[in-house]
């Protein structure tokens, strides 16, 4: 089973517009320095899932019937945002399987045209995916969220983005057996009160709890690299940072 990071920002993105902070100037300067809408590719056997669709340029990157489906952790814009163009498309049917959020967003419920929004997730739902286990693992948001514990050919990865925290059923459910892998959210350096997102304190002390092999850090606001950049020396052994593109 293979994960390629294929965005590792916030909702902001770095470069964030108008911002002339040192990580922000940076990723102008330097590509690999950017980061889009956080989301990734998981490939396990035959099968190949979405895992949010925050970029608007899926139709370049996934051919008719390239992707298996999509596993969508929520519908914010940052993550879902996609689907507003792909829904246009014709000749296929595409299974977004996510929460159960009776919003939405905006009108895909309505005209979903070739997205099948029919089996959204319960808490703790485990489905098999032809040679890959996914199971939906509730999270802490502003909107019904979910994380997805991701198993197959040996491997068990936990994708875990957008979250505050880990209430403890899920962090039971991630504990149960040893993690080869934990990509987490990590918006923020430390902060006295975060919302909705994890900052770097709160991000350790899931690890701690977890004790994954690795952990890789996601959904990364321009806040994070700048302090990282003074602080170079913070994340301990084990942990990195999410870059776009990076493959696991």
């Amino acid at each position: 089973m293979r994960l390629t990071l294929l965005g590792s920002g916030n909702a902001r993105q770095v470069p964030v517009y108008g911002c002339d902070c040192v990580a922000c100037e940076r990723a102008r300067r330097e590509p690999a320095h950017r980061r889009g809408p956080c989301s990734a590719l998981v490939e396990c056997g035959e099968q190949r899932w979405l895992l949010d669709a925050g970029l608007t340029d899926l139709t370049e990157r996934f051919p008719p019937h390239a992707l298996s489906g999509i596993l969508l952790t929520h519908y914010h814009a940052d993550h879902a945002q996609g689907l507003l163009h792909l829904r246009w498309g014709l000749g296929l049917t595409i299974p977004v399987h996510g929460p159960a959020d009776a919003e939405g967003l905006a009108d895909l419920y309505k005209h979903p045209g070739i997205l099948d929004f029919s089996r959204p997730f319960a808490a703790f739902e485990r489905r098999e995916l032809g040679a890959l286990t996914v199971t939906a693992v509730p999270l802490e948001h502003s909107k019904p969220t979910l994380g997805y514990l991701l198993e197959g050919q040996g491997r068990r990865i936990a994708y875990l983005t957008d979250t505050l925290g880990l209430a403890e059923p899920s962090a039971a459910v991630l504990a149960a057996q040893p993690l080869d892998l934990l990509v987490l959210d990590c918006s923020a350096p430390p902060q006295p009160e975060p919302r909705n997102h994890n900052d770097l304190p709160r991000a350790l002390e899931i690890v701690e709890r977890l004790r994954p092999t690795e952990t890789v850090l996601t959904h990364i606001g321009h806040t994070l690299d700048a302090w990282l950049l003074e602080h170079p020396a913070a994340l301990p052994a084990g942990v990195s940072l999410a870059h776009d593109g990076r493959m696991l």
